[in-house]
């Protein structure tokens, strides 16, 4: 069976964790499009399924049925209707728009073009006018402006994206987007064998993340592909609960509990220790420390945050070993690396990654 072609989206400045688990999960990577949140790769049919279960860090899968530039409206409308729309036969659909960069017109202008080039299309091919479904599509087509780029696709995941995972019944005002979680777990190169804690783990995502992906427990949603076609995978087993060194401290009793709730829609409350506490005041030594400290609105004086974050750096680094890590994000990355550099940890990793509209930076420290 020949291999088709993708394109997946996820938080620009991830680009290269997300390839790396794309060759792992089955894919042949052909490009990456760094800090501006895609990769380009090939592979057969069946990962369609394995890649939605499985991925920790992408957030949408789209098949790619057209890549080009483009000058205006007209040529959008052009290149959609040369393709074949074959696959539509019997099925609702919809177009979803995405628009970045500036142009003279709006993504709902991208959105009505692209789809009446689509059932112009196919009318003329096949004498068929098809039906649109806004709200529950059986197949949703992707049209993304970029610049002077075009993308067409057929998303395989569905309108909520993998981020949004299906275990979450509590939300955290703040809580940290999951794949940015499992990015983190990535960069700490941390495993199984390895003891994590999270101090500040708000509704339990860093320690949950990390029991999910040892217990290699997939994503339980329906998807979009689902009711396009069937995608044969071998689609790997619950690992078990296995023997994991998990801990969530959070200073709330309100997220404490709703972060035991989380993990137990997960199933991985078993896996995991939950307590109240306080991260400047943590005990103990940890292989891998990670958590996603207050920043930005969620503390509103500079002199807060800088008590808070050298107060946590004096805790954590009386937490580490020799091969310990420390990995944060935030946003007010100058005052936490003043902060660790007072208590003498090394910047192992640093990179920016783009979330909900901020520039976050992840940061990774260990031991001189």
């Amino acid at each position: 069976m020949a291999n088709v072609n993708f394109y997946a989206t996820l938080c620009p400045g991830l680009e290269d964790v997300a390839a790396e688990e794309i060759e792992k999960l089955g894919g042949r990577v052909i490009e990456i499009r760094q800090n501006r949140g895609r990769v380009f790769f090939e592979g057969s049919r069946k990962i369609i399924s394995i890649i939605n279960s499985y991925s920790r860090i992408l957030e949408r899968l789209n098949v790619l049925l057209y890549r080009g530039k483009f000058s205006d409206l007209n040529e959008i409308y052009s290149a959609v209707k040369k393709l074949d729309f074959e696959f539509l036969k019997g099925k609702t659909f919809a177009v979803r728009s995405m628009r970045a960069g500036v142009h003279d017109f709006t993504s709902v202008d991208v959105a009505r073009v692209a789809g009446q080039a689509v059932i112009d299309s196919f009318m003329e091919s096949y004498g068929e006018r098809l039906k649109v479904n806004l709200n529950e599509p059986d197949v949703i087509i992707r049209v993304e402006v970029v610049d002077d780029e075009l993308f067409v696709g057929v998303d395989t995941t569905g309108d909520d994206a993998l981020h949004k995972r299906w275990w979450r019944v509590y939300n955290h005002p703040a809580h940290l987007n999951a794949t940015i979680a499992c990015a983190m777990l990535i960069l700490a190169e941390w495993n199984v064998k390895k003891s994590l804690i999270d101090p500040m783990c708000g509704s339990g995502t860093i320690p949950i993340e990390a029991a999910l992906m040892g217990r290699n427990i997939p994503n339980k949603r329906d998807f979009a592909y689902q009711r396009l076609c069937s995608s044969e995978s071998d689609l790997a087993k619950d690992a078990g609960k296995g023997e994991m060194e998990l801990y969530g401290v959070e200073k709330f009793r309100k997220h404490l509990e709703g972060a035991i709730r989380n993990a137990e829609n997960a199933g991985v409350a078993d896996t995991i220790t939950f307590s109240q506490g306080d991260a400047t005041k943590i005990e103990g030594i940890y292989d891998v420390i990670i958590t996603n400290p207050p920043y930005g609105l969620r503390i509103w004086k500079k002199g807060m945050i800088r008590k808070l974050y050298e107060k946590f750096a004096v805790a954590a680094r009386k937490c580490m070993q020799e091969e310990s890590r420390l990995v944060v994000i935030t946003t007010e990355h100058k005052i936490f690396g003043e902060s660790v550099a007072k208590v003498g940890l090394s910047l192992v990793h640093e990179r920016y990654v783009k979330y909900g509209g901020l520039i976050t930076k992840i940061m990774v420290y260990s031991l001189p």
